[in-house]
């Protein structure tokens, strides 16, 4: 039997090392090379220094170009069975190409996180007004609801968004599959007595990120400061820019450091995670990898959002920077509460972030749809009338730029 092929279309090339979405890219490819499918990895960016190799983990890479018919030659003679778009950009960039060239293969779009709802709640904390449904219902989220309709399935990681598309936006359960972050407890631990140290980590090409790290130098270290006068925030993160290298102050114990070579190591040897988020969506890497090497965080809502078992938290969860700030000295120095939230992250790994939890689940809904394409294609009707009127904008406008280049 000839093997099946997986396309797998990037706005940016994996960078697993920098970012939760690197991560759950590659963990989603590892899924279908372990079902058999040869995949090849393409993308329109340019090739960033800290890109995952694809020869390194088996899959080929082609580089592929935005409004290029190069692409539709490419695409037909390659003729994938399945076809993944990493965010709704990239699906409006080439869903209407794939489709167009490769009617049969079945198509996903992997959320990562619901971009209109992090874009939302980020107005909604630089206009200082409640989030509300005028925010929510942006150009933005007109454009991503219209491309998940447009997809075959829809892959959520986060449970509140799986529910949330649902209840709020009356999205169909028959096109979105629930799949999370995965992450299991370390092999190795590092004792309490070995660790030393309040940390931050996430790049700062994120907005949540620059806006937490503000915050921990405005309003969360000065009062950490206050309690414990020789503490040290380590604060890792790539792509750190100038206004973010300023904030680097030794005798105030705020360390700018950069780069994390090995994101879960820097994690493994802090004593506690800080991560005050006041906006985002999907799952916090950092959070999960923190409860990986069994290091407690402090953080909000936002941040714990979907990521809780039975309220549990590995630590403490707090909006106010007076509670924030009370809660990190508490867990900081109080080992027999450190040591119940380590074992809190750990119950939360086993239950809400087990790959072998949610796997069977997703390939067996998965591969019925593929077996069940037509009648699952049917049940779609908005998808249908979207792909047949209001992407032939997007069409006709990538038809006009290929004309105006000459290709």
């Amino acid at each position: 039997m000839e093997q099946k092929k997986l396309l797998f279309i990037g706005l940016v090339w994996p960078e697993p090392k920098s970012s939760a979405a690197g991560t759950r890219s590659l963990q989603l490819l590892d899924l279908f090379q372990a079902q058999g499918y040869a995949i090849t990895v393409a993308s329109a960016a340019q090739n960033l220094e800290f890109s995952a190799s694809m020869a390194d983990v088996g899959y080929a890479f082609q580089p592929i170009a935005v409004n290029d018919p190069a692409f539709d030659r490419w695409i037909t003679d390659y003729c994938p069975d399945v076809v993944i778009f990493d965010r709704f950009i990239t699906e409006e960039q080439f869903g209407w190409r794939v489709r167009e060239c490769c009617p049969n293969a079945m198509t996903l779009l992997d959320t990562i996180d619901v971009h209109f709802l992090r874009l939302a709640r980020q107005e909604s904390v630089k206009k200082e007004q409640p989030l509300d449904r005028t925010l929510l219902l942006s150009d933005t989220a007109k454009r991503e609801l219209a491309s998940y309709y447009r997809c075959d399935w829809v892959l959520v990681i986060s449970q509140f968004e799986y529910d949330w598309l649902q209840k709020e936006w009356q999205f169909p359960a028959t096109q979105l599959l629930y799949l999370p972050l995965f992450g299991e407890k370390s092999s190795a631990i590092v004792p309490l007595e070995r660790r030393a140290d309040f940390v931050f980590i996430g790049n700062f090409i994120h907005e949540p990120n620059w806006d937490a790290v503000k915050i921990l130098k405005q309003e969360v270290w000065p009062r950490i400061r206050k309690q414990l006068p020789k503490a040290q925030l380590q604060i890792y993160g790539a792509y750190a820019t100038d206004k973010v290298n300023q904030l680097h102050n030794p005798a105030q114990g705020f360390f700018i450091k950069g780069r994390a070579d090995d994101a879960l190591q820097v994690l493994s040897e802090a004593k506690l995670l800080l991560a005050p988020l006041r906006f985002g969506a999907g799952i916090k890497g950092k959070l999960l990898e923190a409860m990986q090497v069994g290091t407690p965080s402090i953080t909000t809502f936002i941040g714990a959002e979907g990521m809780q078992f039975e309220d549990l938290w590995n630590g403490a969860i707090a909006n106010d920077w007076d509670d924030f700030a009370n809660q990190a000295v508490r867990f900081y120095t109080d080992s027999i509460l450190w040591e119940q939230a380590q074992y809190n992250g750990f119950e939360i790994l086993l239950h809400q972030f087990s790959q072998e939890q949610f796997q069977d689940q997703f390939w067996n809904t998965f591969s019925e749809s593929l077996i069940n394409s037509k009648s699952h294609r049917e049940r779609n009707v908005i998808g249908q009338l979207l792909n047949h009127h209001s992407l032939q904008s997007t069409k006709y406008m990538a038809k006009w730029i290929e004309a105006k280049n000459g290709k």
